[in-house]
């Protein structure tokens, strides 16, 4: 179960959904970036696995800003496109997310992140831009390529969980990825599956908006799993 938990980006009202877990003592907190559709049952049935499986504050995090939705994928592209074409306000808009879980009385101040698809390039560049507090992040089939690669170590741990077969992530931007990320002496581990193309993690995915988005049940279990020893690591 989750609640309303609205949070802000300068004059932006983000519309997030808050998961908790048992009991009343301070945790981790973990801020959960959605696709290009945005808030809705896939982001948040991640944040409540990782609330009421893992013990992890977690909220589903709204990216676009004011509660906005795209209508459909097409819909989606226009302003995704944008948001990517600013890495650092985009790195802003995911940092004023984890800001928010910082300040909630059941966050114990280590601070991590997941992103699926476009949310993945949020977990991405707000390592590069040096968000507050990051400890660890993952992304899920997100896309690694940006217009602003890191030039400066930075303290976040990250985990990318990669299709192998992804049409949407060329071979060659996964290669400039991890020459970026060695280039700057990261703390990042990359895991390609194969079998699994974009969205494996999405149940709803049936290759029917485009052939290279599609669900992945073993990728999805293993990559959850990765996730979890990514996190108990990295948060001690």
């Amino acid at each position: 179960m989750t609640e309303s938990f609205d949070y802000r980006d300068g004059d932006v009202t983000c519309r997030g959904q808050l998961a908790l877990p048992s009991g009343d003592d301070p945790r981790p907190a973990i801020a959960v970036f959605a696709d290009i559709g945005g808030i809705g049952e896939h982001s948040i049935r991640w944040a409540t696995r990782l609330a009421d499986e893992l013990g992890y504050v977690a909220l589903a995090a709204d990216t676009y800003g004011e509660g906005w939705l795209p209508a459909d994928f097409a819909a989606g592209m226009p302003r995704l496109s944008a948001m990517k074409a600013d890495p650092a306000g985009l790195a802003r808009r995911g940092a004023a997310a984890l800001s928010a879980l910082a300040a909630h009385p059941r966050c114990n101040g280590k601070l991590g992140a997941i992103g699926f698809c476009f949310g993945g390039t949020v977990v991405l560049e707000m390592a590069r831009h040096h968000a507050a507090g990051y400890v660890a992040g993952v992304s899920f089939h997100g896309d690694v390529a940006t217009p602003q690669p890191a030039t400066a170590p930075f303290a976040t741990s990250l985990m990318v969980c990669h299709g192998a077969e992804d049409p949407l992530v060329p071979d060659a931007a996964l290669v400039a990825f991890l020459r970026e990320m060695a280039g700057v002496g990261a703390d990042c581990t990359t895991i390609a599956y194969t079998g699994a193309v974009h969205s494996f993690t999405n149940r709803n995915a049936d290759g029917s908006v485009l052939p290279g988005l599609r669900h992945h049940a073993r990728t999805e279990a293993r990559s959850w799993r990765a996730m979890t020893a990514h996190f108990a690591e990295a948060f001690g």
